[in-house]
């Protein structure tokens, strides 16, 4: 891992943690800004909290918190090229073919309100790698000064903040949402392969740090754009149910999965459910 990668803190607080074959893996951090000087840019490192010091390599994390029949992260060397060619091919077509309605929604977030067009955050991606994921703004330009102010009316469990009715989101906004057209620029992160088009979905640096050890098992993959979550209630879903679907997804993959994941994916878009 390259010292311009960018890390996230992992602190244990007790909640939803259980038992794991290493004592202190609930303190580790991925910091490669912190990395030893002589550390190479395929340095995989995990940094104690308390001490600063690198004690474990990300390989041995994820033997840690991944059991051997891991279908996805055990998969071949020619499975792993056919999922990536199958993500090359779809998002360069899905971009070539919603190229007008992705310029429209540009223009309706641009116009609606003040603000950039597209909107980033920082976001985990495999193996603790920080990324810059961007969407199309679907708040104004205030929201993420205003979310403390809005903490006592979240609606999910665990460490996710979701809002029915939240009104940060601008009217364009909340028809990106509804039909999921704000995440259209997320074609570009799996072109340069920071995503899949089918895998967990990336969460915030704060909303890992609340993970418990077996949740750490959505790291050891490529994150994504659908999966069995986003196909089965998106945000009706609790945290636990949602973890546990990425888990089943990570444990049963094939690229007969993905496929149909693809597929079952535009009727949930269209139907709405769960999108807010």
């Amino acid at each position: 891992m390259g010292a311009d990668t960018g890390g996230v803190a992992v602190p244990f607080d007790g909640s939803r943690r259980t038992k794991t074959p290493h004592a202190d893996v609930h303190e580790l951090v991925v910091v490669p800004d912190r990395l030893p000087k002589d550390a190479g840019a395929g340095d995989d490192v995990v940094i104690d909290l308390r001490t600063g010091e690198p004690v474990l390599e990300l390989r041995e994390l994820r033997e840690l918190t991944a059991p051997p029949a891991n279908r996805l992260v055990n998969a071949t060397a020619v499975q792993r090229a056919v999922k990536r060619g199958i993500d090359v091919v779809v998002a360069s077509i899905a971009l070539v073919l919603l190229a007008p309605i992705f310029l429209a929604a540009a223009v309706a977030v641009k116009v609606s309100s003040p603000g950039t067009v597209f909107y980033s955050q920082p976001r985990v991606g495999m193996d603790g790698r920080m990324f810059s994921f961007m969407k199309f703004r679907s708040m104004y330009a205030d929201a993420d000064q205003r979310k403390s102010e809005l903490a006592d009316l979240n609606e999910a469990d665990g460490p996710i903040f979701k809002m029915k009715g939240d009104p940060r989101i601008t009217p364009v906004g909340r028809f990106l949402r509804r039909t999921s057209l704000d995440e259209l620029p997320q074609l570009l992160h799996v072109l340069t392969g920071q995503m899949s088009l089918v895998g967990p979905r990336p969460h915030l640096p704060e909303e890992v740090a609340a993970y418990g050890p077996i949740d750490y098992r959505r790291l050891t993959v490529q994150p994504g754009i659908t999966c069995i979550w986003q196909v089965s209630g998106r945000s009706e879903l609790d945290f636990d149910t949602w973890v546990a679907l990425d888990l089943e997804y990570i444990d049963t993959w094939s690229t007969w999965l993905d496929i149909k994941l693809m597929a079952k994916t535009i009727p949930a878009v269209l139907s709405g459910r769960g999108a807010y």
